[in-house]
């Protein structure tokens, strides 16, 4: 978990007309980019390096770059996104990407497979079967990780529109869950901070080092985030809540 650099992504005025599932009205756009900046200087206060990258006006969701890559210690992959409107956001990450990483992988069609429905708990992966994630995107991605030494599991996902939707490894064995991960088999060894349905959107939370980035307004996952020991952040996400963005999607962290 000991990260030191985060790729992000300047939201554009098209943003606004990016996808969503939720009915928390449109976004704010001005709103969102100064919520953007707060994103960063968080990264940047739990001790990042953070790249910053110009906004695409020709993709409205590229501001979620987690969804274009999965960044480990020993491989980058080039994801192969579900969404058709957000496909070619991988482009810009082809270009991106190999200033940082020598060996570069990817998913391949028909394989689709987002970054979001990929969780990572030390040496091992957990990859959700979502609408954006297929078995066979899901399958190449732990056959690529395999070969690095990683394990990985495929969960199915039932309800949460992405795999880290409804769950965030902290660490120390722990995982903050929520809804249909409370209970679950996958995950029943390991400490657990569970978070209750109205609070659901705090579980897409993000350990960086030290800190834990939570979003704001919900009292009750940060008083049990800061009494399992984590030093807590806040950050408004209310702009990007109204697209289905979380906390994680934001930043491609390594």
């Amino acid at each position: 978990m000991n990260f030191t650099r985060a790729i992000v992504k300047k939201p554009g005025k098209s943003y606004v007309n990016g996808l969503t599932t939720s009915h928390l009205g449109a976004p704010d756009f001005e709103l969102a980019l100064k919520q953007h900046e707060a994103y960063i200087e968080a990264l940047q206060k739990a001790g990042l390096t953070v790249t910053v990258l110009e906004a695409d006006e020709e993709f409205p969701d590229s501001t979620f770059v987690e969804d274009t890559a999965v960044l480990t210690e020993k491989c980058a992959v080039i994801t192969n996104p579900g969404a058709d409107s957000r496909n070619g956001e991988i482009e810009a990450m082809k270009q991106v990407i190999p200033r940082f990483y020598d060996t570069i992988e990817s998913i391949k069609s028909p394989g689709y497979l987002d970054g979001g429905d990929v969780m990572q708990v030390d040496d091992h992966f957990y990859i959700g079967l979502s609408s954006r994630t297929n078995r066979e995107g899901a399958q190449q991605l732990k056959d690529i990780l395999g070969k690095y030494g990683y394990g990985a599991t495929i969960v199915p996902l039932q309800e949460f529109f992405h795999l880290k939707t409804g769950i965030a490894y902290l660490g120390n064995n722990t995982v903050v869950l929520a809804g249909e991960f409370i209970g679950s088999e996958d995950f029943k060894g390991f400490e657990q901070i569970t978070v209750s349905k109205e609070d659901e959107y705090s579980a897409n939370c993000i350990r960086i080092n030290d800190f834990v980035i939570i979003p704001k307004g919900f009292e009750a996952t940060k008083q049990k985030i800061a009494a399992a020991g984590y030093s807590v952040i806040e950050c408004d996400m209310s702009e990007f809540r109204k697209q289905d963005g979380g906390l994680s999607c934001l930043s491609l962290r390594f």
